[in-house]
């Protein structure tokens, strides 16, 4: 399955009360779709999907896939430290229609490779979905190896991986090695084009959410072969892209979206607001009239 090259992972908006915002989910979602967006992650890391419950999840994907009717891919975060009920979630979030489902390495528990191995199987065994994995050992505490990944590459309906060890060896490794059709995308912004250098297919990203259509130039004028203004153009996003990641995600990425007028509320503890001189910091970055690729 083709999920493009930029996928946003998508905030969760909330209401003033804390509580999900539907209405205004729908509007991000229509909002992405028209800034570049290939495909939406819903409930991921950037969703808080630690703070959200099993039937915020279910309305939350239900109004997605509503919301995007078949424009693009809606890949499910239906991964967690615990197997069954992450079979469990699969099962509903596959019920509702979702396109494919996004399963994170299992945080806090520290499984070992085997059982990392073990546990990504038996829940894509359950599916009928295209699953893509994700490693991130600055969230989860154990780093994915790439012979793990390779094995699970093997698993018919494992069709990508989400790569946030920042390890480049590593993904180039992945992507030398993996069969044919399977895709390697960055998790981390800033490694967009690097990754896009050595083989990858793109990049599930924050920084979508404020330059989507920006990122989708730069990736269409590498893949033209306009290498140094692709280039350029990435220098030129780096500040944004760092800025995002001022503060815990999703903080900042919802604060940018707030001063860009596009209400998505603030986060839920454990994760609070942006301090007055953070916000100050990024407006300076971020606001309503910035002008990109200016040369």
């Amino acid at each position: 399955m083709n999920f493009g090259r930029i996928v946003t992972a998508m905030v969760t908006p909330f209401n003033q009360h804390g509580q999900l915002d539907l209405v205004a989910t729908k509007d991000l979602v229509q909002h992405l779709i028209a800034n570049g967006t290939d495909a939406l992650v819903v409930a991921g890391t950037t969703g808080e999907s630690p703070t959200l419950s099993t039937q915020e999840k279910l309305l939350l994907f239900k109004t997605v896939v509503e919301t995007v009717d078949g424009q693009i891919p809606v890949i499910a975060g239906t991964g967690s430290n615990n197997t069954n009920a992450s079979i469990e979630l699969t099962k509903q979030a596959e019920e509702i229609g979702v396109d494919a489902i996004m399963l994170v390495v299992p945080y806090y528990n520290k499984p070992s490779q085997e059982g990392m191995f073990a546990h990504f199987s038996a829940i894509a065994n359950e599916t009928k979905l295209p699953v893509m994995l994700y490693n991130i050992p600055g969230r989860s505490a154990v780093n994915m190896s790439v012979e793990t990944t390779l094995r699970l590459a093997q698993v018919s309906n494992i069709v990508a991986t989400k790569e946030a060890s920042g390890d480049l060896e590593a993904m180039a490794t992945i992507i030398e090695h993996a069969p044919e059709g399977f895709s390697l995308y960055s998790g981390d912004d800033s490694l967009t084009l690097p990754i896009l250098a050595i083989g990858g297919t793109g990049v599930v990203s924050v920084a979508s959410h404020i330059v989507g259509s920006e990122m989708q130039q730069m990736v269409r004028n590498y893949q033209s072969g306009q290498v140094t203004a692709s280039a350029m153009q990435h220098r030129q996003l780096v500040p944004v892209m760092k800025s995002l990641f001022m503060a815990p995600n999703p903080t900042a990425v919802k604060a940018a979206l707030e001063m860009k007028g596009i209400k998505v509320g603030s986060v839920r503890l454990p994760l609070v607001p942006l301090t007055a001189e953070q916000q100050q910091e990024l407006q300076t970055v971020v606001h309503p009239t910035m002008n990109f690729f200016v040369s």
